[in-house]
């Protein structure tokens, strides 16, 4: 994923007030800043200078272009001077794409004895920006604000999160994700309403029979398959079971056809997330556990039994996170460790943990999965790096989609797992596990998560944010009285807001 493939608009408001000479100045230093940004190594996005917009007719013009244009994901806006704000109803009323207020002057200091009228009507953003910010609330159009010198680093950092944020929502509008068979039997949490997901996040989901899917495995020739072993000899330690000649050889054979005949449909379909269930196996021999693993590394969303909201928000956090240090995966909170001294979460699941995730080498191994009813598949296992991490999960209420967010803390293992045959991450969650879990369930959050040790809290609130959607977080700071009485206000607001 090379975000520099896609742009992000700067764009300057001003007015013909002040003369032609003082709008040469305003698109000189926006010039001079919209190179710079794109200039940085902070930025991950190409950020292209727009002429300075004067009149109600050009805002609305840049708008409607931005619009229709496939590579811009959104806009950078900047009241360099005052920018009456009635100028930018009809554009902000036909923007479809995601805008930063970004609150900054050409100038960082004040020069203390040069300033005249001059430099006060060139440099107007103090107020100029209240004047654009106006017009924002009353639209109730939702941007983030940043405030700050445009070269500082908190600046930078803020700019370059909600552009990662943007080009996660760029690529969730017209991404279609394939179901390979249907939901879990009777599962609740991850069931919702797929039309509803494309109205509101720009994704369609659609299932496809496992015949469809195992006409394609069935496709793969004898060639495709030695060439892939290859590369698992390459890429991972096997144990000997796997090798040639070994007792279960004809596994890794068959791990490899399903993976090669998967990667032909998603990739002939165009899709970038899919899901798999146990429970619908109809024609394959195993349950695909290695090619889910090895698809997410390449950046496909996936949601295990038939986990569809987890499968696009693991995309969009895998866009999100594209050239940061750590990975992202799909996960589950899969078992606790209560000693009151130091409670902790182990997070697995049955196969299917993405190697951006792992510590080193994974290891390619064979166990019984005892689950599905088929026969026994590779997997890699691995334990995970230490360190800051977040879980993250997508829900659908019935009349809004709400996303949680948990700040958590990577922390070794207690002790070697010789007999877990799956990937595993221990971690401690914020601001501890009773407040934290206590929280979560009073959200109906998810045991399906997307885990990521690449992106911040900050990047998925930006996304929700662009998405409209209820953003919930539980980090350090959270207090179970006080996150109650936030789940009793979004109530009444998300009700009043669609209207009576």
């Amino acid at each position: 994923m090379n975000l520099k493939q896609v742009d992000v608009w700067f764009v300057t408001g001003s007015q013909h007030l002040y003369g032609d000479e003082t709008l040469k100045q305003v698109a000189e230093h926006s010039k001079e800043i919209a190179k710079a940004l794109s200039g940085s190594k902070q930025i991950p996005v190409n950020v292209v200078f727009k002429p300075v917009l004067t009149t109600p007719e050009e805002i609305t013009r840049l708008c409607i272009e931005a619009n229709t244009t496939q590579n811009c994901i959104g806009l950078i806006t900047w009241m360099h001077t005052f920018s009456p704000a009635k100028m930018w109803i009809a554009g902000l009323s036909a923007l479809q794409k995601p805008f930063v207020h970004l609150h900054t002057q050409y100038n960082r200091d004040i020069p203390w004895s040069d300033i005249d009228m001059d430099f006060m009507n060139l440099n107007q953003s103090a107020h100029g920006g209240r004047e654009f910010g106006f017009i924002g609330t009353r639209m109730r159009r939702n941007r983030k604000v940043i405030v700050g010198f445009w070269q500082d680093k908190d600046v930078l950092c803020s700019l370059e999160t909600w552009m990662r944020s943007a080009c996660a929502w760029h690529d969730s509008q017209g991404a279609k994700i394939a179901r390979f068979g249907d939901n879990m039997r009777e599962v609740a949490v991850t069931e919702g309403d797929k039309v509803e997901a494309q109205i509101r996040l720009g994704y369609s989901v659609n299932g496809f029979g496992m015949g469809d899917l195992v006409a394609a495995v069935n496709e793969v020739s004898d060639k495709e398959i030695d060439q892939l072993i290859s590369v698992y000899k390459d890429s991972y330690d096997l144990v000997k079971e796997l090798h040639q000649g070994g007792s279960q050889n004809q596994a890794l054979k068959d791990a490899a056809k399903i993976e090669l005949g998967m990667r032909k449909f998603l990739e002939n379909g165009g899709f970038k997330a899919f899901t798999t269930t146990f429970e619908d196996l109809h024609g394959l021999t195993q349950l695909p556990g290695l090619a889910v693993q090895r698809l997410m590394a390449d950046g496909y969303g996936f949601g295990a039994e038939g986990d569809w909201k987890t499968a696009a928000l693991v995309r969009a956090m895998k866009v999100m996170g594209a050239g940061l240090k750590g990975g992202t995966s799909f996960m589950e909170d899969y078992t606790y460790h209560l000693d009151p001294k130091s409670m902790k979460v182990l997070g697995a699941h049955m196969l299917e943990v993405c190697e951006s995730i792992a510590e080193g080498k994974p290891n390619l191994k064979i166990y019984p999965l005892s689950i599905g009813g088929k026969n026994d598949p590779p997997r890699l296992v691995f334990n995970v790096k230490t360190g800051p991490a977040l879980n993250a999960t997508m829900i659908d209420l019935g009349h809004r989609f709400r996303m949680i967010v948990n700040t958590v803390d990577v922390v070794p293992l207690g002790a070697p797992l010789p007999r877990l045959p799956v990937a595993r991450v221990m971690w401690t969650p914020k601001p501890d596990l009773k407040i934290a879990a206590a929280a979560w369930i009073l959200a109906g959050g998810a045991h399906h998560t997307g885990f990521s040790q690449a992106i911040t809290a900050e990047h998925l609130e930006d996304y929700a944010n662009m998405a409209n959607i209820e953003f919930l977080l539980i980090d350090e700071n959270t207090k179970l009285s006080e996150f109650k009485k936030e789940l009793r206000w979004n109530d009444v607001y998300y009700y009043l807001e669609k209207g009576i």
